[in-house]
């Protein structure tokens, strides 16, 4: 299995990545094709597939951000059982994300992503078993991932500035004793996160103005 950086739409593994994309996702979470020019180009923005036999079965997108110490997994996509392509993702992910802080001279306290609450949310992920929203909560909480306590909500990734729902943020710390954030480095993740989306709900503001009142924000069992 090989890791491949896509960085533009010319890349013939795009168009199989944006279509295992729209049949996996919500059309809400999934960016419009020509949109995508920008993020691939970005040399922040890392978007990688798992390619096997010229096909892509896997996929991850992740970001480091060296002035706040942290990571986010914006995306793993899974496309096919039983061929350890979680693990594989996973492991080179792990990998570059600890060059990227060894060579911005940071030590990341942690990795942000976002996970779907199927007993919020039921969607059936292009039918993948790896997908299932509770295989993948269980997955995650095996990892180390934490909830943050807070009711979440983020835009919609179709530029219509609708709420999206029935996700927890979490938080993947390097201390596993790690019991909470401050709230103040989560409104500057998520306003930087999020810049890239001009339409934002007002669900979306009243859960910033909420965090901006706080100190710090508990880190829970997934």
């Amino acid at each position: 299995m090989e890791y491949r950086r896509i960085t533009s739409l010319q890349d013939p593994l795009f168009a199989q990545l944006h279509r295992l994309l729209q049949e996996v996702f919500p059309p809400e979470e999934v960016l419009a094709y020509d949109l995508w020019k920008e993020p691939l180009e970005d040399p922040g923005i890392h978007v990688y597939v798992a390619v096997h036999n010229g096909e892509v079965v896997g996929a991850t997108e992740y970001r480091y951000y060296p002035d706040l110490k942290v990571a986010m997994t914006d995306f793993t996509v899974i496309g096919k059982p039983s061929m350890g392509i979680g693990r594989f993702l996973l492991c080179r992910r792990e990998s570059d994300l600890r060059r990227l802080a060894e060579q911005s001279g940071t030590t990341s306290i942690g990795m942000f992503a976002e996970v779907y609450d199927p007993y919020q949310f039921h969607y059936e992920f292009g039918g993948l078993t790896p997908m299932n929203p509770y295989v993948r909560r269980e997955v995650l909480s095996h990892i180390g991932y934490k909830k943050l306590q807070i009711p979440y909500v983020h835009p919609s990734w179709d530029h219509e500035g609708s709420a999206v729902t029935g996700l927890d943020l979490c938080f993947l710390p390097a201390d596993d004793e790690l019991d909470s954030l401050p709230a103040s480095l989560i409104v500057n993740f998520l306003e930087r996160y999020y810049s890239a989306l001009p339409n934002k709900p007002e669900e979306w503001y009243k859960m910033i103005e909420d965090l901006r009142k706080q100190d710090k924000i508990e880190l829970l069992p997934l």
